[in-house]
């Protein structure tokens, strides 16, 4: 499905009961609304499941960047308008999570719990992010999506899954060269390392024992510096571990909202 906000075409899924909790799930840089997939057909009997692609990704309009975290925070904001959603989880990774944390931080009346997985308020340096974007727009991304993937996996995942590697692989050489840029500006200007503090939703947090992107070390820092977290570590996975242990995290959820009852 598709809905005009902030004179954007966003493109967006909905699963579910409309009568169950809303479930929002936000994705990495690179990827589009089915990086959830695994993981949500978890949790469908239970809520209202909520899939878009995030501005310059997927099936959404690519406008000329920079963005920044506050545009997309924005999308969301307008997005959860156009559906009536007034409360519900956000379940954020990567760059997704700087986009739930910071629409927290905007409504955070309107957010009941967060799930941020592999991120945290500041993600990498000015400088890497520019090189990034200097070599992207360069070479282009069909030319860099095996080194950019390279660090979205553990190694053991390519050989295990070659068919779903290929496919993410895919995912990402073919998405918008504008969008993937303006996205790493965002990256690039984002810093809630002061803000985040002053979020108090119930909060899970985890990351995968092989990420490089968002050590375990930088997570766990994020997560100790919140009032309600809660922190795990989810094995044999890097950046992406929904995509490569969806189990593991589908179980973590789990027990987190109904320990927590949210929903």
């Amino acid at each position: 499905m598709f809905a005009l906000i902030n004179n954007l075409t966003l493109h967006y899924r909905i699963e579910g009961d409309a009568r169950n909790p809303p479930l929002v799930f936000i994705n990495s840089l690179g990827t589009d609304l089915r990086l959830w997939d695994e993981v949500a057909a978890k949790f469908v009997d239970r809520y209202r499941l909520i899939h878009y692609d995030k501005r310059g990704h997927g099936l959404s309009d690519a406008p000329t960047g920079p963005y920044s975290i506050r545009d997309y925070a924005h999308d969301l904001a307008g997005l959860l308008d156009h559906l009536k959603v007034e409360t519900g989880i956000l379940v954020g990774i990567s760059v997704g999570g700087m986009i739930a944390m910071d629409y927290t931080l905007q409504y955070p009346e309107r957010v009941k719990a967060l799930v941020l997985c592999d991120t945290a308020p500041r993600i990498g340096a000015v400088e890497s992010w520019n090189d990034r974007i200097q070599v992207v727009r360069q070479q282009g991304l069909a030319a860099l999506a095996e080194t950019l993937t390279g660090r979205w996996f553990a190694p053991v995942f390519a050989s295990r899954h070659p068919a779903k590697y290929r496919g993410y692989l895919n995912m990402l050489a073919r998405m918008p060269l504008e969008g993937y840029v303006a996205t790493c500006a965002a990256l690039r200007d984002a810093d809630l390392r002061e803000q985040a503090k002053a979020i108090t939703a119930p909060s899970l947090v985890l990351c995968g024992s092989e990420d490089a992107s968002t050590p375990p070390s930088l997570v766990l820092q994020f997560a100790v510096s919140l009032p309600n977290a809660h922190f795990e570590i989810i094995e044999e996975a890097a950046h992406l571990p929904c995509v490569e242990q969806p189990e593991a995290v589908a179980a973590a959820m789990d027990r987190f909202f109904r320990d927590g009852k949210h929903g």
